[in-house]
Parts: structure tokens; C-alpha cells; sequence
């Protein structure tokens, strides 16, 4: 994992290897060769001009993924979060921003090698309530912010 940070946030050793663990596991679990990711860190103005040049969406996001769309590359993609905002949630839900960073990662990831929770019939949200079992991690982004699934 290729780390990018312009937030004001430190990561710790201990930190980074459990994100490069997560991304390990994601790809071992899904039969994807090795591959690395780069992982920005930015602010809420940062991430506000990449989701409006990209999604048309003035406004800041907790996370983006931008997948490098060819199968012969080493590299899956780029997967950008806001650190402020992660900041701000991490308090409202009383976890660590080192948590709360974790699972947009986990996130950020699943779309990179291509779940997608608005379309899928709940594949990515079954995947990130696997991966936060596994990893320790608060309730996942996609229960925090979805009805649960009828049945």
C-alpha cells in the first residue's frame, strides 16, 4: 500500500500494518493476486473537489475509490479519505479515528476490486460485516448507513 498523506493525522507502524493486513485479506479472499492500492489522506476541501470534478457532488465525502480498470497492472487503484470527516464521525459514533479510517478503507477497497453496494443484492455488505468481524472493527459503513436487508 502506497500512502499518500496531506491530512494532519499521523498514522502510527501498528496502524499501517493492519490496513495492509486488510487489504491482504480482501485480495487472499477473493483469489485476486497480489496487488497494492494507493491510500490518500486529505482534508474535507480536498475530498469535496475530487467528489464534485468526479461524481458532480458539491459537497465532502468520507471516501472515494477510483479503480485502475485493467487486469495486467500490479496496482488496483486509489482509495481517498477525509480524514476530517472520519474525525467527526469517529466522535459522534465513540470510536477511534483509527477505526473509523479502517473501515472506509475496507470500504474503499470492496469497490476497488468491484462490489458495489447500490447495485448488488447485498454481497458488499455481507463482505464488510466479514472483514469488521475479523479485524475488531465498530459496525460497518454499510449497516451504519442502510435499512437492514429484508428477508
Amino acid at each position: 500500500m502506497d500512502l499518500d498523506n496531506q491530512s494532519n493525522f499521523v498514522p502510527n507502524a501498528d496502524f499501517l500494518a493492519l490496513l495492509d493486513s486488510i487489504l491482504q485479506k480482501i485480495l487472499e479472499d477473493l483469489g485476486i493476486p497480489q496487488k497494492s492500492c494507493e491510500l490518500l489522506l486529505v482534508d474535507n476541501a480536498k475530498i469535496a473537489h475530487f467528489n464534485a470534478e468526479f461524481r458532480g457532488i458539491q459537497t465532502p465525502t468520507d471516501v472515494l475509490s477510483f479503480p485502475l480498470e485493467t487486469k495486467f497492472s500490479p496496482f488496483l487503484g486509489s482509495v481517498i479519505i477525509s480524514v476530517e470527516y472520519a474525525q467527526s464521525v469517529s466522535a459522534n459514533l465513540h470510536h477511534s479515528l483509527e477505526d473509523e479510517i479502517a473501515l472506509l478503507f475496507i470500504h474503499g477497497i470492496l469497490h476497488l476490486v468491484g462490489f458495489d453496494h447500490e447495485i448488488d443484492e447485498g454481497e458488499q455488505r455481507a463482505k464488510e460485516e466479514e472483514l469488521v468481524r475479523q479485524f475488531h472493527l465498530p459496525q460497518s459503513l454499510i449497516v451504519r448507513t442502510q435499512t437492514p436487508l429484508e428477508g
